[in-house]
């Protein structure tokens, strides 16, 4: 079966910030990787990981900027993982628990996105790989942000200041002087089996000063590694809704295989590509009816459909009701 490895949109947005601060056409360089440009109200969304980071890449080079992964990452902090991570992370009790369960739920920001501890004497390596990458070029953008987000969660237990002794990288990378130069006490490695960081021993059994026990945390996590290629499409499709969503043509590049594979594949599962973006549609709107007070125009627009009342028709079809009234039903009174 096909697969189409996935990031959230937050992840993707402080490289689309930088290049709209030196006037880039950021919106045009999206489109051409077939990225959604609208990326402001899309942090928990998902868009497909490689393209991202060809992206990245392209981004770089065509607009100058030197260590852009290096840059995205200083733009991001804790509360920029998603609210689930953060959860589990705030109510560990020590930080050795903290980075256990960082690694256990790593596919929830990256589906594809694997995260081990290794012990080395007086100190632990928190290691990040990306699954599906080995041998691809310019990997340092998304290792930057795989490196930091642990140091951020480091710095929860250790203080603002912590940094690590080391920040090692996959891919073949220099650091540039800027980047040098913010972190000055650590030194920095390329080629390595894994990227990573080392936290000392003697930090694990740092106590978590704002631990509590926290509401169900594990009922509705959905862990992506082992999400399946109908499933994947559900998670990726929402970010696309409000613009041009990809076609089955583009879905099958995504995932590597020709379109009429895509279509036979689809076809076994007993759905079709139409009929999969009409459930994503669906679902939705329902979620905006529910959980928003947007008006019925606005889910209709940001569910993909092109008017108001054929968003009704399509959701009475479905639901069996109007907008309206499902949202009357559903709302706290």
């Amino acid at each position: 079966m096909p697969k189409i490895h996935l990031t959230r949109c937050q992840h993707l947005s402080p490289f689309a910030n930088i290049l709209n601060d030196v006037g880039a056409p950021t919106a045009s360089l999206l489109e051409k990787f077939r990225l959604p440009a609208s990326l402001e109200e899309k942090s928990d969304h998902y868009i497909p990981i490689l393209p991202a980071i060809e992206f990245a890449e392209f981004a770089s080079n065509s607009q100058g900027i030197e260590d852009f992964g290096f840059h995205a990452a200083r733009t991001l902090h804790f509360g920029h993982l998603s609210e689930k991570t953060r959860n589990l992370i705030s109510h560990s009790p020590t930080l050795l628990v903290a980075l256990e369960q960082a690694c256990k739920w790593a596919s929830l920001e990256d589906s594809n996105l694997s995260n081990w501890l290794e012990h080395h004497g007086d100190h632990v390596r928190y290691c990040s790989r990306l699954a599906g990458t080995k041998g691809l070029q310019h990997l340092e953008h998304s290792q930057w942000l795989q490196n930091v987000f642990p140091i951020y969660i480091v710095r929860q237990f250790a203080g603002s200041g912590w940094a690590p002794a080391t920040i090692a990288f996959e891919a073949r990378y220099t650091p540039g002087p800027a980047c040098q130069s913010s972190w000055p006490t650590s030194q920095f490695l390329s080629g390595q089996e894994a990227s990573w960081i080392d936290v000392p021993v003697a930090l694990l059994s740092l106590p978590n000063r704002a631990s509590e026990s926290p509401p169900n945390l594990y009922g509705d996590h959905l862990e992506h590694s082992n999400v399946d290629f109908i499933q994947t499409l559900k998670l990726m499709l929402p970010s696309y809704l409000d613009e041009r969503l990809p076609v089955l043509a583009e879905i099958a590049e995504m995932a590597g295989v020709s379109a009429r594979s895509l279509q036979r594949k689809l076809s076994r599962a007993g759905v079709t590509y139409s009929g999969l973006l009409d459930a994503v549609r669906f679902e939705n709107a329902r979620k905006l009816l529910r959980d928003t007070d947007s008006k019925i125009i606005e889910v209709a627009f940001a569910s993909g459909y092109a008017d108001p009342a054929h968003f009704t028709r399509a959701f009475r079809r479905v639901a069996g009701i109007t907008p309206g009234q499902f949202r009357e039903q559903w709302r706290p009174r």
